[in-house]
């Protein structure tokens, strides 16, 4: 009997492997992602990283992964529990061939996935179908490997000291941390430790269940607590995580958020001092103000796909220093190793913060723009590629001027707005922004005429 193992579509994205367990993601998925990633080298050894976020899923899906890794050849170091940008270190920091981190991220509790590296840069796209069709066709190898356990976590926090300006931080600088009951909890723990400052940490402690809130710092929801101690106590900021700790929210003082895009225009003025001419990388859902504000500083703005992959390609492509989405993903490459980092992001917030009214002044200095955040349209896996395919059709005859590198992104004398496929969700993501009110709701109600035309709506 020939061997095969079908793998549900759904679950292979653009730039890793996630689905919901026990429906679309089990442990035979995650031993045969060992299997068929350990065979995929050429060489005879290869040494494969393996990391696990706080989900209640994640252990066995890890002992599953390590599983097929070591029957498949490798010789597999297991790093424990932690951030996915810990993994992304210890594949720096050990020269390791391939690295995969067990994560659903900022997904519902009972989802769960994989990020892959091989060697230095992200694993995705095609060489993410690529393992589904090695699954169809049987093709792995089975020779045994070697199985040991590694703690990186001392070096990674030093990793994190080093490559920051630690002198830069005032001594008197208040902030509230809140990792969401992530992976990324008991490596703050033992970081805030060793800062200048004062630091309260809230939802720590590492739960699977995520009993606070879910930690997705991009939804003003989820940061309702975090807000109301740093106005309460009168701290300068507050740096809130998502599951994984890859990505970074930001609160002012008086309790107003610092979105991805603001974030990285904060950011984008020391790097370019130091950088001039640089390309800084962001996302389609960016601002343009944000892009504005690159060329302002003497830098060169480049708008590229949503998603870790593929934004880390492109640095790697571009030499970047510096990239960015409004998903809160911060990407250092100037004095870091060219990953996104929560962690290191917030520690190079922490560097600007000169006292509690800086975000405010940054956030009251940008123009005045009216938007949207991201507005999610659910809309099934099998259905929201086509649906941009059908409307970029559509829109191609109406002589509009449309930046697809990701979606469709229908620039405006007046704003614009966008509409794209997500590659982590089942729903369609629209952002709009205008430079008045009135021009908000004509492009809401413009989009909202297209969608119509899918049975869909905005609200």
């Amino acid at each position: 009997m020939t061997k095969s193992h079908i793998f549900n579509n759904n679950i292979l994205r653009a730039y890793d492997i996630r689905g919901e367990v026990g429906k679309t993601l089990d442990n035979i998925d995650a031993e045969r992602l060992g299997n068929i990633f350990a065979s995929s080298f050429d060489k005879k050894t290869k040494k494969i990283i393996v990391c696990r976020d706080g989900r209640l899923s994640s252990l066995e899906l890890s002992q599953s992964l390590k599983k097929g890794l070591f029957e498949s050849g490798a010789d597999v170091i297991d790093i424990g529990l932690g951030p996915s940008p810990m993994l992304y270190f210890a594949a720096n920091f050990l020269e390791s061939d391939g690295a995969i981190m067990v994560t659903g991220s900022h997904n519902p509790p009972n989802h769960n996935g994989f990020k892959i590296m091989k060697g230095k840069i992200p694993f995705f796209g095609k060489d993410i179908l690529d393992i589904g069709a090695r699954g169809n066709d049987g093709n792995w190898n089975f020779s045994e490997g070697s199985k040991s356990d590694y703690s990186i976590n001392d070096k990674y926090i030093d990793t994190l000291l080093k490559s920051l300006k630690i002198d830069k931080i005032n001594p008197n600088v208040k902030v509230v941390w809140d990792p969401g009951n992530g992976a990324a909890g008991e490596i703050i723990e033992k970081l805030v430790k060793l800062l200048p400052g004062k630091h309260i940490l809230i939802n720590s402690n590492i739960d699977g269940m995520f009993p606070a809130h879910h930690p997705d710092p991009t939804n003003p929801k989820n940061l309702e607590e975090i807000i109301s101690i740093v106005k309460d106590k009168k701290f300068d900021l507050g740096l809130a995580f998502d599951g994984d700790g890859d990505r970074l929210g930001v609160v002012s003082s008086s309790g107003r958020i610092v979105w991805g895009d603001q974030i990285l225009g904060l950011l984008s003025k020391e790097v370019l001092k130091d950088m001039p001419n640089s390309p800084i990388i962001a996302d389609v859902k960016a601002s343009q103000n944000l892009f504005d504000e690159i060329k302002k500083l003497g830098g060169v703005p480049l708008m590229w796909k949503t998603g870790h992959s593929f934004i880390k390609s492109k640095m790697k492509e571009m030499s970047s220093p510096l990239a960015g989405e409004m998903s809160g993903h911060i990407f250092f490459a100037d004095r870091y190793l060219g990953y996104d980092d929560g962690i290191y992001a917030g520690l190079r917030v922490l560097e600007l913060i000169d006292d509690s009214s800086t975000l405010d002044n940054f956030l009251d200095y940008l123009p005045t723009t009216f938007s949207t955040q991201e507005i999610k349209i659910d809309c099934s896996d099998n259905k929201k590629f086509k649906i941009i395919e059908e409307l970029t059709l559509l829109l191609d005859k109406e002589n509009l001027k449309i930046n697809k590198v990701d979606g469709l992104r229908v620039e405006k004398d007046d704003g614009w707005w966008l509409l794209r496929a997500s590659n982590t969700q089942a729903v369609l993501v629209a952002r709009i922004e205008a430079k008045s009110e009135e021009s908000l709701h004509n492009m809401q109600k413009e989009l909202n005429i297209y969608l119509n035309k899918f049975d869909l709506s905005l609200i």
